[in-house]
């Protein structure tokens, strides 16, 4: 049995995880500075590192009562060295490292991309590459294969703005508050799919992806047609309805662009298995539309459940374990990569 501790701080959540030989999740907490940044509408680097500071001891305190263990009986501290806010990092890296050096353990560097794909692994044990992964979250919209080994393949990413950072921007937009993924989601069940006519932008033969135009034709519909609701009480009285179509319209354009490109590549490389990660990997519809299509071409589609699709620590200390038994053990003076791309 190796235990081990994983560490995540790559953005605004502060989250920590023990997991047993890269699989069985003892623990997992995570303490999100949410709160703080929803008055700027999206992410402060600054207050992300500062909460990390402050809430990071109390977070290993409470991951290890929830596993029921303590720091001596860790076998090794994983943590997550990029991408993500340099800053943000450095609070998560620093902290592992004192923590490895405390109770000379092995210290593990872990690619926080990767580490989305492996939760769906640790959500289904049975498997493993090769298979078609998908990241999607706020900072990162991305398709690859997965190869034995873990060398990762790319095929495809956005070329402008991730899909979570498009439903950000498109929720500013309709006045509904940071974040924009959760509450489109909530409100799009209220709306019509079929609303509004939006663009899907589909290359012929690519696998990158692109939601700029979707974004832009959202900002137009927007001024052009529910401007107007904010000055006449008359239509302000239907304005809720109207801005739920808009959000199922806009999500229904968003989903679908995603969906395409995974069924492709798998039709393209004959994979059968599509392994799902990333904060946007909760989002219902998405679930909803990747399962059928799954179930009408006869594939198997992996999305772990909403707690292992955020940011977690259980997905760092779970990843790390492959690390860990061949022997790839980061030095005590690991950097940070903010840049870091899926794989490396």
């Amino acid at each position: 049995m190796t235990r081990i501790l994983g560490i995540e701080t790559s953005c605004d959540e502060t989250a920590i995880g023990v997991v047993d030989d890269g699989r069985r999740i003892l623990g997992h907490v995570l303490a999100s500075s949410q709160e703080f940044h929803r008055p700027y509408g999206g992410v402060i680097p600054e207050i992300a590192a500062r909460v990390h500071v402050e809430v990071i001891w109390q977070v290993l305190e409470a991951a290890l009562a929830k596993a029921n263990c303590s720091l001596d009986e860790i076998d090794a501290v994983a943590v997550t060295s990029g991408p993500g806010l340099p800053g943000a990092l450095l609070i998560g890296v620093a902290f592992a490292k004192g923590l490895a050096m405390a109770l000379d353990r092995p210290l593990l560097g872990v690619n926080h991309l990767t580490a989305h794909l492996y939760a769906g692994e640790m959500h289904q044990p049975d498997v493993s590459p090769p298979y078609i992964g998908l990241v999607i979250s706020g900072g990162h919209t991305l398709l690859c294969v997965v190869h034995p080994g873990r060398h990762i393949e790319p095929l495809g990413e956005t070329k402008d703005d991730a899909v979570g950072e498009a439903f950000d921007k498109v929720a500013k937009l309709l006045d509904l508050g940071y974040p924009g993924g959760p509450v489109i989601d909530r409100l799009s069940s209220e709306g019509r799919a079929d609303a509004v006519p939006f663009p899907r932008h589909h290359t012929k033969g690519s696998f990158d992806f692109s939601f700029s135009g979707l974004k832009t034709a959202v900002y137009h519909h927007v001024r052009d047609t529910l401007a107007a609701s904010r000055e006449s009480p008359p239509a302000a009285a239907s304005r809720h309805a109207a801005v739920a179509d808009v959000a199922a319209s806009f999500q229904e354009a968003a989903v679908d662009m995603v969906v395409v490109r995974a069924l492709r590549a798998c039709h393209r490389t004959g994979f059968r298995t599509i392994v799902v990660g990333g904060g946007v990997a909760a989002n219902r519809r998405l679930r909803q539309r990747l399962a059928e299509e799954g179930d009408a071409k006869r594939l198997r589609v992996v999305i772990p459940p909403p707690a292992l699709c955020v940011d977690n620590g259980a997905m760092i200390a779970g990843c790390a374990f492959e690390m860990l038994r061949r022997g790839s053990a980061s030095p005590l003076d690991l950097p940070v990569e903010p840049n870091r791309p899926l794989g490396a």
